[in-house]
């Protein structure tokens, strides 16, 4: 089934926490401002995503402080947001990062599917493959080509080892039968795009922001490929792998909404309608396309809690076979 008509299309319920947090909340909700632990450094994608979120739903929920938590690729926020009690005053922005991919290659001391309750994913961000100018290649299948005839000598820069940019560049590898491009992890997004607009890496595998399309259209760097499996909204002059016989090359980091496992059902219900009323607001939806991200029009719980569930399943043999380490 497609990941997008996934999302925003029925699914099954089924339980993501072991919890039911079927606790009666006590008193009005909510009742003081509320904190949101963003697990990355303030002015990353994930942080775009949380603030968008916490100033759609001030009129809802009143005021929410946006708590920068990174470090740790996202595992020290993960950690605080799952020790945090359940009474709806902290919640967590997870991702891709920390509730599919450290599961799987690195535990870092909490349970992604024991720990937290979903409210629901709000937005795709697609992985993308890009080159300096340089680099004389125009598509992915010269890309393969270039790299079979200058073995040992293409490298490729990503956000950092572990991260769904990395996720990227080893799946691409995999798909290609290039096991011999070599990682460069950098710390963050932003440094490792400045090398290759400067041409110090021939090759880089971000995620699709509106500031990358943006050199892409200046000319600066030359986006190859989009990992997803439409054209994203924000570029739709650049090809998806599939169009260019890579239809497995499908790499997207997910940002959503979570809570504490013993958060009480009536206050996970007032976050899931305070978010999807946000999420159906056409100018959210506009701010949210022209920085780069798919938004996911209609969260549930019960989508969020699928489509993590085969994500997992989906890059499970990848993570093991590239032998990646979480950053």
């Amino acid at each position: 089934m497609n990941r997008r008509e996934l999302l925003r299309g029925s699914a099954a319920a089924f339980a993501f926490a072991v919890s039911s947090g079927t606790a009666p909340a006590q008193g009005k909700y909510p009742e003081r401002p509320i904190k949101l632990i963003v697990p990355r450094p303030a002015g990353g994608v994930v942080d775009v995503i949380g603030r968008e979120w916490a100033n759609g739903v001030r009129e809802s929920l009143g005021a929410v402080v946006v708590d920068n938590m990174g470090g740790g690729g996202g595992t020290i926020g993960a950690s605080a947001a799952a020790r945090a009690a359940g009474d709806g005053y902290t919640l967590f922005l997870g991702s891709t990062s920390e509730l599919v991919l450290v599961p799987v290659i690195n535990h870092q001391g909490y349970d992604a599917a024991r720990d937290f309750r979903p409210i629901g994913i709000m937005a795709l961000s697609m992985g993308a493959i890009a080159v300096h100018p340089s680099v004389p290649v125009h598509n992915l299948k010269e890309l393969v080509a270039y790299a079979k005839a200058n073995p040992d000598k293409l490298s490729y820069g990503s956000a950092g080892a572990g991260s769904s940019s990395n996720l990227t560049g080893e799946l691409f590898k995999h798909l290609a039968g290039l096991p011999d491009i070599v990682h460069i992890p950098y710390k963050g997004a932003g440094p490792g795009i400045t090398d290759l607009i400067s041409g110090q890496i021939p090759m880089m595998t971000p995620m699709i922001s509106g500031g990358l399309v943006e050199l892409h259209n200046a000319g600066k760097v030359r986006i190859l490929a989009a990992a997803s499996e439409q054209r994203v909204a924000a570029a739709p002059n650049i090809p998806t792998g599939a169009e260019q016989g890579f239809p497995d090359l499908i790499a997207q980091l997910f940002m959503g909404l979570f809570a504490p496992a013993a958060t009480p059902q009536p206050i996970v219900d007032q976050l899931v309608r305070a978010t999807q009323e946000v999420m159906q607001d056409k100018n959210f939806q506009t701010k949210l396309v022209a920085a780069g991200f798919e938004p996911v029009t209609d969260p549930t719980p019960e989508k969020a809690a699928k489509y993590i569930k085969e994500e997992i399943v989906r890059w499970t043999p990848v993570l093991k076979t590239s032998g990646m380490k979480q950053g």
